[in-house]
């Protein structure tokens, strides 16, 4: 006789848009999510007896970005640490890019599972960078400027007075603000003298 067929998804619940056609013969499940992956049971019985198929259902999905890059501007000597995340199946592998060239781990250059650490960084590492996360079945590209900034130091827009008046006994605070990049060191002299760190 004719046999009732029946499907279940074994260790777990048949997915609430899955739809059965031909007499429930056959099993479909409309815009496959990760989440739908997993075995699948088919069991057929009449009157004479009863089989049952077990099939294993993969899905694989494009990689998707997680967490992208942002331009960034740092001083020469500060450390860059960029961070790319995307998800996908089979996880996506990661692959870095300067100016459109392939970059490879240096003394100075870290890369590792997606994040790049360039230590103690230089004008010569200004550029535009890029992240490709990939696997079998896509790549995607997330892209960000290195801007590095250097400069000597300059007062334009602290310029120390050039006469402070101050009754005797009284505290006077005297402030050295330069422009700079990297951070400069700053001394202090009184005539040709360095001043040092007293009571006062």
């Amino acid at each position: 006789p004719v046999p009732t067929i029946s499907w279940r998804k074994v260790n777990g619940h048949n997915p609430s848009k899955a739809r059965l056609r031909k007499s429930q013969a056959v099993l479909e499940i409309p815009n496959v999510q990760l989440e739908d992956a997993g075995m699948y049971e088919c069991k057929a019985e009449n009157s004479r007896g009863r089989n049952v198929f077990r099939g294993q259902l993969q899905v694989y999905t494009y990689p998707h970005w997680v967490e992208k890059l942002n331009d960034t501007q740092l001083d020469s000597g500060d450390q860059l640490r960029w961070e790319c995340k995307a998800t996908g199946k089979p996880r996506p592998t990661y692959r870095w890019l300067k100016n459109g060239a392939p970059l490879w781990p240096q003394s100075r250059i870290e890369m590792v599972n997606g994040a790049l650490m360039i230590h103690s960084v230089n004008v010569s590492d200004a550029g535009m960078y890029q992240c490709l996360a990939e696997n079998k079945y896509g790549t995607i590209y997330a892209s960000a400027e290195l801007k590095i900034l250097a400069s000597a130091p300059t007062f334009p827009l602290n310029q120390m007075r050039k006469t402070i008046i101050v009754t005797k006994g009284q505290e006077v605070v005297i402030e050295c603000k330069p422009q700079a990049s990297p951070k400069p060191t700053i001394t202090w002299k009184k005539g040709d003298k360095a001043i040092r760190e007293s009571k006062r």
